[in-house]
């Protein structure tokens, strides 16, 4: 891929606003890049799909994931030996698309993800989704289909529709058939790369692994809650009519829609889906956290 400006991968500024992004995407690998595609509910205002060169990225929202100025926790190596030939990032799209290919077969690369910057692109989702806000022009895969649904209309609250949770139907029967332990293994290959767009993005010391492995215990705390979960449209001052509304939602309960893009998005795919997404990413876990440190 030729050099251009990234600088829309660098990690989204610290916001407070209802905009929503999600996901949980890990690995170069089709699991990390599936296991996003589920919490991306719903996106943000269009953009320009992203070029690749870094700025500095904004401080961290709080609770905060980012990486503590240590050593590495979770080696790679410990998963497999990196490639020894990969090519540079910023010609390493044909590459990674063809691995890609191996492993989901061309027909669902095509379907599922978005192979231009996708290195880069996961690095940036995995690094935000323990923020408020994650934009779509990041995302290393492509978005449900459907609009978010909710019961009832006008700007009352009201609940997320029962009928939204099938949307991620057949993306999760998808991720739960990618064999887990060869993308581990291509991900650990192609791991160099991972750590290079990091660094990129202002982490010239830490470590990608660790990164990923505290986003996805970040992810497997996302409340469980029993019942319907109320919504309402955000405001917005303007006379400009919004033709997208359902890209306003915003959880009723504060404490809710304070929580990290990633849970809150979990949250929206509906208590069964929420089940079956959090066993991939413990399973997925279970892989890429060489620490041996357990999470239940």
């Amino acid at each position: 891929m030729p050099d251009q400006d990234t600088a829309e991968f660098r990690p989204a500024p610290e916001r407070t606003s209802p905009a929503l992004w999600a996901v949980l995407v890990t690995l170069v690998c089709a699991v990390a890049a599936g296991v996003a595609w589920w919490f991306w509910l719903r996106p943000v205002a269009p953009v320009i799909a992203p070029p690749p060169v870094v700025t500095a990225p904004a401080a961290p929202a709080a609770p905060s994931t980012a990486p503590e100025a240590s050593g590495q926790q979770n080696p790679v190596d410990a998963l497999a030996p990196p490639d020894t030939a990969l090519p540079a990032l910023a010609e390493s799209d044909p590459r990674v698309a063809e691995l890609l290919a191996d492993l989901l077969g061309r027909d669902k690369l095509a379907v599922f993800l978005q192979t231009d910057g996708f290195v880069r692109r996961v690095v940036a989702t995995v690094d935000n989704l323990g923020r408020a806000h994650a934009p779509s022009r990041m995302w290393p895969v492509q978005p449900t289909a459907q609009r978010f649904a909710v019961d009832g209309t006008g700007n009352a609250p009201t609940t997320i529709a029962a009928a939204n949770a099938a949307r991620y139907g057949a993306f999760l029967t998808f991720a739960e058939a990618v064999p887990m332990e060869p993308a581990v293994a291509l991900y650990a290959r192609l791991y160099p790369l991972f750590q290079q767009a990091y660094e990129e993005l202002g982490y010239p010391r830490h470590y990608f692994n660790d990164r990923l492995v505290a986003v996805l215990d970040q992810l497997l705390l996302a409340p469980e809650p029993a019942g319907p979960l109320q919504v309402k449209l955000t405001p917005v001052n303007t006379e400009v009519p919004n033709l997208r509304p359902w890209v306003r939602y915003e959880f009723v309960d504060p404490a809710l829609e304070a929580l990290p893009s990633g849970q809150k998005i979990l949250l929206r795919m509906g208590p069964a889906n929420e089940e079956r997404a959090k066993a991939l990413i413990r399973e997925l876990r279970k892989r890429v956290a060489t620490s041996g440190v357990a999470r239940k």
